[in-house]
């Protein structure tokens, strides 16, 4: 078992949730998106944003693919602002 494994199991475990539900590939590759394509800060608030929408009934493996699909279509002016 990974250190990653461990550190869901335990956070599953204390927010009485099933491990085997969490896509964790799904997040970790919508993070990664969000932090390249829009900016580091953006992948904490879409992870949280993403449960959220779980949290709603979206399914997860499908609306991560989603919102990564948005961040890798996200262009940002070399300045750091989104171009109007």
């Amino acid at each position: 078992m990974s250190r990653m494994d461990e550190w869901v199991a335990a956070a599953c475990a204390d927010l009485d949730l099933e491990p085997a539900q969490v896509p964790v590939p799904a997040v970790l590759d919508l993070a990664r998106d969000v932090a390249h394509n829009v900016l580091r800060p953006g992948a904490p608030v879409t992870a949280y944003l993403l449960g959220l929408a779980v949290g709603r009934g979206a399914d997860p493996a499908a609306t991560a693919a989603r919102l990564g699909e948005l961040a890798r279509g996200w262009s940002v002016e070399p300045g750091g602002e989104q171009p109007s």
